[in-house]
């Protein structure tokens, strides 16, 4: 029996432990479906492939291969772990030994991801005869080495930021690329949903529109995750016809899926025993007895606390190494490389991941996965869940629930999660303000014909109108670019801004970069007096100063962490529609202006708050979109405003959360502000917004939808155990008032009537 199995009996056996399963699901061994190597295929990259111990494919890749032979763009969709690397190397590197002129573009959504793909295509094709020039791309390539790689690589492996505002508008510099692009890789294709999906897919057009300049027609290659719609998501990316390959080759072995609900520790306030404290105690016993475990949480400060928790947990040995490590956007990249070969390689034993680690990064085996709070969504679930076990042996994934009311749900109602199909993953290539930025990307990359369409969309209107705010000029029949800038620049893939914040430790003598936060989450976690924790060692910000971009910050040791207050401001700029009545609903612009006041002191632990301070910061503001519903005063019964007040503070704490449901995006995707008396509708009103500058079309999804989101909020309410409201359903009794639930239910069945 191994150790694995030796734990799962103990939980078995253990009557505490089994109360807080809410599903113990085991997913069977399958049994793979393998095909012989293809007559077409290389003989010396079968050779390369026997040498790596593979001397079959599975049935998934070997029709990949064959619709790529056959000029198809393909789009492969299996589970982690299946082997959809070879679905599109063998095709590309057979094509290129053929003919060496041959060359292919690979994009990734992260930079860590390329290097990682790199580094698999050079073992691939090492012993080949023939010589083939693999690099990456990226912001981190040495200047020196990018022109050589423009001139002589048949394999290209950058990102769509990079390609976005790097690549296509200094096409002229890739001539030889452009005019042999036999092949474009799109791996990880369900990360490109919602706002980055629709800024990739006018990535795409604009790629396309060069490619036919210089006259070549490549085949797409996608593979994606398992999602409900992946022929869709490829259609709107490449606005192609495909071959879609769904049918798994692959064997799976023994896997054990556990929806854990950490204990009731206050039944009559709802009250649960932190999720992070329970990953950390389960996460311990697994290290502890050797199993090899990976950790998700949500944030940042979630890593570097859990971390810092499970190193105190698990001692080490003066001057020895600690085998537990941390890993999130902000760690520079040589030391995500060295987390990364030491999980390869066995060295690390415990890692604490954002979901950084969720994509195809090469880190071996795991033998178990634990995720500290719902990912968000099914399809997300499934693919952390998918970073442990392999081919062979048992494996674990266990979700341990929060208090938030989505993720309450989620365990309640597992038949929800282990019943239903994985999100259909959505994006909007034709948003009109995503569609205006890229057709100037485009028009400064090459002039546009008077009746030339962008992909399948006519654009003469928006042609027109950038040519009357002279960004275009009409000459000919051909618009042209006019302007001294290119818009690439200042344009972010991912609706964010592209200026980071640099994180310098001033402890020594000699000032060290540790990382790096972006420049909107900077006032709420490099302000001033913060705790800011990387690698699980405490720093406290000195001094944060924007114009430089940078936090300066020195090596402390404290009993605390901080987290800072956000208040929001709201106002109506313009409605889209609106529907009247005694509950009024509608949908529109707004402005969001935000501002970090204060921030709280946190004891490691206990959790309990030891002080606070305040945050001298500007405000940051934000246009984007809104759902708003309003009460008058003859639907509302007579409701005090007391209870009007509290019930809009359940609802705001409630209803972001349940909507994610729906809409498939993050529940942080959503935010909502409640007035009692709004300046702008002049009633009780609970507004939600998108957290996206300029929206991703959320808001006007829930005014479609408004009754399902609003009669699921109804049913966590009436499900919640809690007397008068608790963090699983409204929220924390301090927030409401000590009746904050019925004034909550007596909204909704306002609203629902």
């Amino acid at each position: 029996m191994t150790k694995l199995n030796e734990i799962l009996q103990q939980w078995k056996d253990d009557p505490a432990f089994m109360s807080n399963i809410t599903r113990w699901e085991v997913v069977p061994t399958t049994e793979g479906c393998f095909c012989n190597f293809p007559d077409y295929l290389e003989p010396q990259l079968c050779e390369a492939l026997q040498r790596r111990g593979i001397e079959k494919l599975y049935s998934h890749q070997a029709a990949a291969i064959d619709a790529v032979r056959q000029g198809n763009h393909t789009v492969v969709v299996t589970p982690t772990s299946s082997g959809k690397t070879l679905c599109y190397n063998l095709p590309v590197v057979s094509a290129i030994i053929k003919e060496p002129s041959s060359r292919a573009l690979y994009l990734f959504p992260t930079k860590a991801l390329s290097q990682d793909q790199v580094a698999e295509l050079r073992e691939l094709t090492a012993g080949l005869d023939t010589t083939l020039n693999c690099h990456t791309y990226d912001g981190d390539t040495e200047s020196g080495l990018r022109q050589g790689i423009r001139r002589s690589g048949h394999i290209v492996v950058t990102n769509p930021d990079m390609l976005h505002s790097a690549i296509l508008p200094h096409h002229t510099k890739w001539v030889h690329l452009f005019q042999n692009l036999k092949f474009i890789v799109i791996d990880e294709m369900h990360q490109y949903r919602g706002v980055f999906g629709s800024h990739v897919a006018n990535v795409i057009r604009r790629l396309k529109r060069i490619c036919a300049f210089y006259g070549s027609n490549p085949t797409f290659i996608l593979c994606s995750a398992t999602i409900a719609n992946p022929g869709e998501l490829a259609g709107l990316l490449i606005e192609e016809p495909l071959q879609v390959i769904t049918e798994n080759g692959a064997p799976q072995a023994e896997k054990h899926f556990i929806l854990y609900n950490p204990p009731l520790i206050n039944l009559e306030l709802g009250l649960r025993r932190s999720a992070l404290l329970e990953a950390q105690r389960i996460a311990t016993e697994l290290i502890r007895k050797g199993v090899q475990t990976i950790l998700f949480t949500r944030s940042r400060l979630g890593v570097e606390v859990l971390l810092t928790y499970l190193r105190q947990s698990i001692k080490t040995r003066p001057g020895e190494e600690s085998t537990i490590r941390g890993y999130r956007g902000g760690y520079l990249p040589r030391e995500r490389r060295a987390i990364e070969e030491g999980l390869r390689k066995g060295t690390i034993k415990g890692v604490v991941s954002t979901n950084a680690l969720e994509l195809g990064i090469d880190i071996g085996a795991l033998d178990a996965c634990v995720m500290t709070g719902y990912p968000g969504s099914i399809a997300s679930t499934w693919q952390q869940a998918g970073r442990s076990g392999r081919r062979r042996g048992v494996s674990l994934a266990m979700l341990v629930a929060n208090s938030e009311p989505l993720n309450q749900y989620i365990v309640s109602n597992p038949d929800y999660f282990f019943g239903r199909t994985p999100e259909r993953a959505l994006a909007d290539p034709n948003n009109l303000i995503i569609l205006t930025n890229h057709v100037r990307c485009a028009a400064f990359e090459l002039p546009f014909d008077q009746n030339e369409c962008f992909g399948r969309t006519e654009i003469i209107a928006i042609l027109q109108f950038l040519a009357e705010e002279d960004v275009l000029y009409l000459s000919d029949g051909r618009y042209h670019w006019m302007e001294d800038t290119y818009p690439a620049e200042k344009i972010s893939l991912r609706s964010a801004t592209r200026e980071n914040i640099v994180i310098v430790d001033i402890s020594e003598a000699h000032p060290r970069v540790i990382g790096e936060v972006d420049r909107f989450s900077a006032p709420m976690l490099v302000h001033e007096e913060a705790i800011y924790i990387h690698g699980g060692q405490q720093f406290q910000v000195e001094k944060l100063d924007f114009n430089e971009k940078k936090a300066y910050v020195r090596q402390v040791e404290v009993n605390y962490f901080t987290d800072a207050n956000l208040s929001v401001d709201l106002k109506v700029l313009d409605i889209f529609e609106d529907e009247s009545g005694g509950v009024t609903r509608a949908c529109g612009d707004v402005r969001i202006n935000a501002l970090v006041s204060m921030f709280k002191k946190i004891r490691f632990n206990t959790h309990e708050n030891i002080g606070s301070g305040p945050v001298d910061l500007p405000e940051t503001e934000m246009h984007t979109t809104a759902f708003w519903i309003s009460f008058t005063a003859a639907v509302l019964g007579g409701m005090t405003p007391v209870a009007v007040q509290s019930g809009l503070i359940g609802l705001a704490n409630l209803v972001p959360q349940v909507a994610s449901l729906f809409l498939m995006g993050d529940p942080r995707d959503l935010r909502a502000v409640s007035q009692v008396k709004a300046p702008f509708t002049e009633m009780p009103t609970l507004f939600l917004y998108d957290n996206f500058p300029g929206g991703v079309g959320y808001s006007q999804e829930i005014y479609r939808i408004y009754r399902d989101v609003f009669q699921a909020a109804r049913r966590v309410i009436t499900d919640c155990r809690c007397a008068d409201g608790c963090p699983s359903c409204i929220g924390p009794i301090y927030q409401n008032g000590e009746s904050g639930k019925l004034p909550a239910m007596q909204l909704l069945e306002v609203i629902l009537r």
